[in-house]
């Protein structure tokens, strides 16, 4: 039989963070049999890479049930992690992006639209990081400027006139803080899309995808339900900018990530989000389908809740909700 056609399967190059270091050397052996697998000389080494595979893939799991904060952070922040964008590709059909403020101009930082999500149509905003030098220089890394804020006020305004629900989906290391946003105003921005956030009477769903760093994130974030993947992180402020705060020393951060319980475990505790949503063994990257399925089954589930509660109920449980948490921390 002429074999010269056959190749070896595709190589996956992956992009390991610093801890996953034994597991990547693991994973980097099955790829070297994987290759020799299909030549001529090579003994039957099926066997082994299955042993190998089992190995990478307890190491992996076990790696991964013991994340520190820290680690958390780095898997939230991680290069190949979906962002806003790949979920609007997956989960939401005939997306129209909206642009623009309506008073300066348009930041891509904030993208947002109209959707159909399982059939029922909604209002997307997201902060978008970019997966590329070239966009995230574009979306500006997720950071958002006033108008950025003020294009998530304008959509949600035209949300609740059409009574759609918003999704909004959060991955931002905090809101920009450059001087020409400042000039703009950006903690009146941040401030309005928060008021905005709670004065809305139609259903708010937020999703912490990546990064909620900050005011830059509650913007968009103070919602009827707040669903967070497993391995994302939560902040008031990033962990680099709590240890330069706090101890003067950015090299601190290890220390600030653990001491701020910014994990979705520990919000999940002290009732700040409601929802967690379980990643894929080693993190959303490794699993693209298997996490937009689970993220698109908590949406719907989330979304359900507030089928036939009038916009009154819809306002009075979202502040309840955050009025609480201040009573009980």
């Amino acid at each position: 039989m002429d074999t010269t056609n056959e190749r070896p399967a595709p190589t996956i190059v992956r992009t390991y963070l610093k801890f996953e270091t034994p597991i990547a050397e693991l994973e980097r052996k099955v790829q070297e049999l994987r290759a020799l697998e299909g030549s001529d000389t090579a003994v039957n080494i099926a066997d082994e890479i299955k042993k190998l595979e089992q190995k990478a893939h307890a190491a992996l799991a076990e790696t991964y049930a013991k994340l520190t904060p820290w680690q958390k952070t780095e898997v939230a922040r991680h290069p190949e992690r979906p962002h806003c964008l790949d979920y609007v590709a997956d989960l939401i059909n005939d997306f129209t992006p909206l642009a623009g403020d309506r008073y300066f101009g348009e930041d891509e930082a904030i993208v947002g639209g109209l959707g159909t999500f399982r059939g029922r149509s909604v209002m997307v905003i997201g902060h978008e990081k970019g997966s590329d030098t070239e966009s995230r220089l574009r979306h500006n890394f997720g950071m958002a400027k006033p108008e950025g804020y003020r294009k998530a006020v304008r959509l949600m305004d035209m949300a609740e006139r059409f009574q759609i629900p918003v999704v909004s989906l959060c991955d931002t290391a905090g809101a920009y803080p450059g001087v020409d946003a400042e000039q703009r105003g950006q903690a009146e921005a941040i401030a309005r899309s928060t008021d905005k956030c709670l004065a809305i009477g139609v259903p708010l769903i937020a999703v912490i995808i990546g990064e909620g760093g900050s005011g830059g994130a509650v913007a968009i974030a103070t919602a009827n339900r707040i669903l967070m993947l497993e391995h994302s992180i939560y902040t008031v402020a990033s962990p680099e900018a709590a240890a330069s705060i706090l101890w003067r020393d950015s090299s601190k951060a290890i220390d600030a990530a653990t001491s701020m319980k910014i994990t979705a475990q520990d919000l999940e505790a002290l009732g700040v989000i409601d929802t967690v949503v379980r990643e894929p063994v080693g993190g959303a990257h490794r699993d693209r389908p298997l996490m937009m399925k689970r993220v698109g089954d908590a949406l719907a589930k989330a979304l359900a809740e507030f089928d036939g509660k009038s916009p009154s109920e819809i306002r009075r449980q979202r502040q309840d909700r955050f009025l609480e948490i201040g009573r009980s921390l």
